[in-house]
């Protein structure tokens, strides 16, 4: 195992200690942050492994979550409910991938993009299912307090977290990781050499939805109430790409902290700039990209270079 993996191993394990030391608040924070990091590693596995520009992580968010919520509202436990929605999210994906995925760059992102609304149009159309525009509302679950529920949120995402960043660090280190390698860097000449281009891009395909459905399911639970237009929200697509370029591309512990990275800019632009956050953390993020376009990752290796260099 690299050593970039097991520090990221090492930075999930320390986040778990967060509940001994934090109040409700820096629960909320620890479990939002849990859940970027699942949708930034989710989105590296065809983004950054297999190169394809994909703008479909808040269809499988909502996806996820709309099937959790709808089984949860039924009587079903989370345990089961969180795994049927990844579960489910897979199937879709794969399927939608044989598709979607014979299309390249821009029609890509546009094909991808446009699942968003298809699925938003789906869920409002099933007003009898889903409730609609009305939203659904997931019932409360019998909990000892504030703190034990919070506790309680955090550890299920902060799980999934770690199962989502072994999948991402198994996927790289296997035979499907280099089939996408060789897919990123020329995917016509992967093809003449006989590797079914179609079976690996829709296989990524879905392992980036699986991850990404299950916690939309675990968000439903968590907020007890979603609508279409939170959890369909297009900055669930754009923020996890947004997380891989500032942590860097392609890196498993790269995107995980540009997870964290982008969350603390986002909290701390929020309280300070209300009226024009948007606009300010735009201008911080434009910045970071440009100054570091290789993301915060690529510091580390340029001071290695700089010191090997140097001796």
């Amino acid at each position: 195992m690299s050593r970039s993996n097991l520090i990221l191993l090492a930075l999930i394990a320390c986040i778990a200690a967060l509940p001994m030391f934090g109040g409700a608040y820096a629960l909320r924070l620890g479990t939002i942050a849990c859940m970027y990091a699942i949708l930034a590693l989710s989105w590296n596995v065809v983004g950054g492994l297999a190169g394809y520009p994909s703008f479909a992580t808040a269809a499988f968010f909502g996806l996820g979550a709309y099937i959790g919520g709808v089984l949860l509202a039924r009587g079903m436990p989370l345990a089961a409910a969180v795994p049927i929605a990844g579960i489910g999210s897979f199937l879709v994906a794969a399927l939608l991938g044989a598709a979607l995925l014979r299309l390249r760059g821009h029609y890509f992102a546009i094909a991808s993009l446009s699942l968003i609304e298809v699925f938003r149009e789906v869920v409002n159309n099933a007003t009898d299912l889903t409730g609609g525009g009305m939203g659904l509302n997931i019932p409360l679950s019998a909990s000892a307090g504030v703190m034990a529920d919070a506790t309680f949120f955090f550890y299920a995402m902060w799980s999934l977290l770690l199962v989502t960043a072994v999948m991402v660090m198994a996927v790289s280190l296997s035979k499907l990781g280099f089939g996408l390698s060789c897919i990123r860097q020329n995917e016509t000449a992967a093809n003449m050499v006989g590797l079914n281009t179609t079976l690996y891009k829709s296989i990524a395909f879905g392992l980036s939805a699986c991850f990404v459905g299950s916690a939309g399911g675990i968000y439903a639970a968590w907020v007890h109430y979603i609508d279409p237009s939170d959890v369909f929200d297009i900055l669930y697509s754009v923020k996890p790409i947004v997380m891989a370029l500032i942590g860097g591309l392609g890196s498993p512990l790269g995107v995980t902290v540009g997870a964290f990275v982008y969350l603390g800019l986002e909290e701390v632009v929020w309280r300070n700039y209300i009226q024009i956050h948007s606009g300010v953390l735009g201008i911080i993020i434009v910045l970071l990209l440009l100054f570091l376009p290789h993301g915060l990752m690529s510091v580390g290796s340029w001071r290695w270079r700089r010191g090997m260099k140097n001796a």
